[in-house]
């Protein structure tokens, strides 16, 4: 029977295995969904108002929204929403559609298109990027192929949140107007826009029915290209016709001008369109990525010729890499735990007996996380890797008490018998109270919580599955694979040797022990020492949240001044582009000017694999910030994401606090003098407030009543201003594969200076002209950008990184204490993203160790039926917790989420050894009538050999995590760290404590 099961649980484990999604995080992301809307040529302050206020009012009133921002900029709103972890994506979806709907009559009218919406998160990189460039095409006809052939087969994988052109070059006819000859024509730029609405239609031209024939009919009534408009009549004038081509001029043309484009690689820098493929929250990126390579050879398949598209980025590579060189680290860790094991008992066959547990149970573990819906990622398999170190523990134990009766003359069916029985409450101790460590991460709440609760139950089943196969499957082998008594002669001369160590060890240890017991005073005081050396270190290590990981990719924000123009800030941004050509360990960069305002631009720079450069990411960011800083007139953020997205704010910069005040001149003061003071701090570089109340903007103020004289109406200026400066979209050219528009505007050389307004005419209700600069005086104030809201008031975001050195928990109370200074009533300052996660996290991160600490007290208090004993065993745990804080500011590392929870882990590691020596020494005290002192003292020596086996088995079982081994080791080492750090100086002292 034992034997089938074990079986069972081999095969069902190993089905589940091959079965298993490959991710490289559980899913943690929030439901997010990011609104859009644009209105060419408006204000950010008319987008705030009249399109981002309405809906984000709607938008507030859908349950479960946990936080709403939205970015305004000249023509274009941006809304991200993000949800509750309870709600499922396809509700949040229903409800934000309904929401848009009742929205849409409070929106202005002539909004071109409808808000749209996509289901993700605008913080989180792309997990792919291709890269489509032409020699031959022009970028128009490039970016047809792409919608036409490439998102189309992109957006039908499943999973797919959007895929996105960066730099968009949509072919488009620009109608731009001199006011000059429209003026000496009579003509009024109203008139113009009138005539090209009507001059290019698509109406239905219906059908006629014959006796015998049916013809539908149709009109030439569209104009398809740019040729097409130059002819088009606007009006006569003393009986001969004014075409377009009389007044200006028609281009094929693209939609963004003020957008430039660079594919840059090493030496090299072309034109070309970035596709970006964002997938939706809690979609698999490695499934998504292979559907999505299945999909592009159907595609590569039809290129035109000329046409070359290049695969820059996959994310799955570096989640493949991880999880494999994960996977390696468990087997690796496997081996030497079973190693350790060798070295004690210095039996092959022996060692067998509990080296078949460790895989055994960690393979039956993958059917647990298949019927619980978990994946192979990073977090658990780490789970697994460090169980490897101690589920090998109860077999150790179970064995070993099974040869101590062998060697005291049982047979070994006799001794595994009652062996087994006699340690049973001991094993049942052991993993009770180690899986009840566990169970408070299971009820930690937010992102991080959610984070490791494939990390807890992958553990705890692990160890579970450990505990049962130690009192079934162990004892039956013990029974069968050990041999009887042997005696000197028979000993092969490793056992010889690692029982002369052992015992040599043990009889050192059983006079240092001596001597311990009878100066108990300063032993405990001692260890109040450790109690109290724990809580000192713990106030002043260095606290973060995530370390950062090589991810071959990193990004960089460009930044003219307020007053900068889009020529001066793409001339600049390609010195960025030239310094990048000279990277050796680049792949390629995606440079882009001109978004999300024409003085800001950004690049995503996309590394070789880490083995083929010699620095990491931290290394070339550090070494580029300056030389990029030093181009005049530019200053360059550069920023390496996280490896996971916390938040939903996108951001150029590890934190990010955000003020919030009603008042938009209060706010902006606030801000100013918080990031002057924020910029002064000697742990933050990358300072940057998106609050810039320094841009130069025009008003005109209309004189109403000189207006209304000549019969114009204010809507009749603003009408005139739109059609010649806002890139007004006046027509649409219907394909049967797409759609493109028309624009009207002045000529960009009329389009440098105020005094454009007294060459642009209105048309007054005599039919004569007059000037703009006739019907109000323009005047120059500063206005702003961007205009930003958080929950519905305006607010300002300032970002930060940190220098090297500087942890983010210190930064954040140096900020916190700033703010409370600095920022008067009426404006509030929050932190977001990763500093507000960790906030939260270690605010209940002490909470949650007391609950631990509780839980495993009362365990053992029901398993022991006393008050003392646990206290007794607890004693251990203030010494892991100094020894693991030792190791990690020995090596430089930050107490952060990872080392946090190796910590927890330490609490059910090392209390084994304590339970080990009590549970023995209360059965020597109660079947020998051993004192107290006699008893703990056989208990130690007998029980000192189980104690270092599994000890040194746990210990090897982190270290490969400890080494930072492998892709993406470097976020994994500090929980390796802790542990083995914690129980090298614990098992020392846990031994005479």
């Amino acid at each position: 029977m034992t034997i089938l099961v074990m079986v069972s649980l081999l095969f069902f484990g190993l089905a589940s295995y091959f079965q298993l999604p490959v991710n490289d995080l559980p899913n943690v992301d929030y439901p997010t969904i990011q609104v859009k809307a644009s209105l060419p040529g408006a204000s950010p302050e008319t987008m705030a108002s009249s399109v981002a206020l309405p809906l984000e009012k709607q938008f507030s009133t859908i349950d479960g929204v946990e936080s709403m921002s939205s970015s305004n900029t000249t023509g274009s709103t941006t809304i991200t929403i993000t949800f509750s972890l309870n709600r499922s994506m396809d509700a949040v979806t229903q409800d934000v559609s309904s929401a848009i709907s009742a929205a849409q009559r409070r929106l202005p009218e002539d909004l071109p298109y409808p808000p749209s919406y996509t289901k993700t998160n605008p913080a989180e990189q792309p997990i792919m990027n291709y890269v489509v460039t032409s020699k031959t095409m022009k970028i128009s006809e490039v970016q047809e192929y792409v919608e036409t052939s490439m998102l189309p087969a992109i957006s039908t994988v499943e999973g797919v949140a959007q895929a996105q052109i960066y730099g968009s070059s949509r072919y488009a006819v620009r109608i731009y107007l001199d006011p000059d000859r429209l003026a000496a024509r009579q003509i009024g730029i109203n008139e113009v826009y009138d005539a090209l609405a009507a001059g290019n239609v698509n109406m239905p031209g219906g059908t006629l029915h014959g006796s015998d024939v049916a013809f539908t009919i149709d009109s030439t009534g569209q104009l398809m290209k740019a040729a097409d408009y130059n002819p088009l009549v606007i009006a006569y004038r003393n009986g001969m016709p004014v075409r377009i081509q009389d007044i200006g001029k028609a281009i094929d043309s693209t939609e963004s001008e003020n957008v430039r484009r660079a594919f840059v690689t090493k030496g090299n820098s072309t034109d070309g369109l970035n596709v970006a493929i964002s997938k939706q929250p809690g979609a698999n990126a490695v499934k998504i990525a292979q559907d999505i390579k299945e999909k592009m050879k159907l595609v590569r398949a039809t290129l035109p010729q000329g046409l070359d598209i290049t695969l820059l980025y996959n994310k799955a590579d570096f989640i493949q890499e991880s999880v494999a060189d994960v996977e390696f680290t468990l087997i690796l860790t496997v081996l030497l735990v079973i190693g350790v094991v060798f070295f004690f008992i210095g039996s092959l066959s022996a060692t067998f007996i509990p080296g078949i547990t460790v895989p055994l149970s960690l393979v039956a573990t993958f059917a647990v996380m298949k019927v619980c819906g978990f994946s192979l990622n990073n977090i658990s398999l780490m789970a697994l890797t460090l169980a490897a170190g101690f589920v090998v523990d109860d077999a150790v134990v179970v064995m070993e008490n099974v040869i101590r009766r062998i060697e005291l003359g049982e047979s070994p069916m006799e001794a595994s018998l009652a062996g087994s029985r006699e340690i049973g409450f001991t094993i049942v101790s052991m993993t009770l109270s180690l899986v009840v460590v566990f169970i408070p991460l299971l009820f930690m709440g937010g992102i991080i919580g959610r984070l490791f609760r494939e990390f807890a139950v992958s553990i705890a089943a692990a160890i579970l599955i450990s505990g049962f196969i130690a009192l079934t499957l162990t004892p039956l082998m013990c029974a069968y694979i050990l041999k009887h008594k042997q005696n000197s002669t028979t000993k092969n001369r490793w056992i010889a040797l690692t029982e002369r160590i052992i015992d040599k060890t043990k009889a050192a240890y059983g006079r240092s022990l001596k001597w311990s017991l009878s100066h108990s005073r300063q032993v405990l005081s001692f260890t109040l020492g450790v109690f109290l050396l724990s809580g000192y270190l713990y106030t002043i290590i260095d606290k973060g949240l995530i370390p950062s990981q090589d991810l071959n990719m990193f990004t960089m924000r460009t930044q003219a001044g307020d007053r900068a123009s889009f020529d001066y800030l793409a001339n600049h941004q390609e010195e960025v582009n030239k310094i990048l050509m000279q990277e050796t360990g680049i792949k390629g960069a995606i440079s882009i000017s001109g978004s999300p305002t024409f003085n800001m631009g950004w690049v995503n720079v996309y590394l070789k694999d880490r083995e083929e450069r010699t620095e990491s990411v931290d290394q070339i960011i550090a070494r580029l910030r300056p030389i990029l800083n030093s181009i005049p007139g530019l200053r360059v953020y550069l920023f390496n994401p996280p490896p996971i997205t916390l938040g939903s704010r996108q951001s150029y910069g590890v934190g990010q606090y955000t003020l919030s005040s009603p008042n938009l001149e209060t706010l902006a003061q606030a801000a100013a003098e918080m990031e002057t003071k924020m910029k002064a701090m000697p742990g933050l570089t990358d300072v940057n407030s998106n609050l810039q109340l320094r841009t130069p903007k025009i008003i005109l103020e209309i004189n109403r009543d000189k207006a209304s004289s000549l019969g114009i109406t204010a809507k009749k200026i603003q009408e005139t201003m739109y059609s010649a400066f806002a890139d007004r979209q006046v027509s649409t050219i219907y394909t049967s594969s797409n759609q493109y528009d028309v624009y009207l505007g002045l000529d960009k050389s009329f389009r440098t200076d105020p005094t454009i307004f007294n060459r642009l005419y209105v048309k007054t209700d005599a039919n004569a002209l007059s000037p703009l600069s006739n019907l109000g005086k323009p005047k120059e104030i500063l206005s702003s950008l961007s205009v930003n809201h958080s929950g519905q008031m305006p607010a300002a975001t300032i970002t930060y990184n940190l220098k090297p050195g500087y942890a983010l928990g210190t930064t954040a109370d140096e900020i916190r204490t700033t703010g409370q200074q600095t920022l008067p009533a009426g404006v509030t300052g929050k932190f977001e993203g990763n500093t507000s996660a960790f906030e939260t996290s270690f605010a209940n991160m002490g909470f949650l160790l007391c609950v631990t600490v509780f839980i495993i007290y009362v365990v053992l208090g029901i398993l022991y039926e006393s008050f003392i004993h646990p206290i007794t065993i607890l004693t251990a745990l203030p010494l892991a917790g100094a020894g693991a804080l030792i190791f990690l500011m020995l090596f430089k590392m930050e107490l952060d989420i990872y080392s946090y929870v190796g910590i927890i882990m330490l609490i059910g590691i090392v209390k084994k050894n304590g339970i080990m020596m009590i549970d023995f020494a209360l059965e020597l005290a109660q079947k020998q009538g051993l004192s107290s002192e006699e008893a703990i003292y056989e208990a130690s020596i007998i029980r000192f050999r189980p104690i270092m086996m599994t000890t040194l088995a746990a210990v090897f079982g982190a270290l490969p995590i400890a080494l930072g081994y492998g892709t993406g080791g470097e976020a994994r080492q500090p929980m390796g760290v802790a542990v083995v750090g914690g129980l090298v100086f614990s098992q020392l002292l846990t031994l005479y404590v």
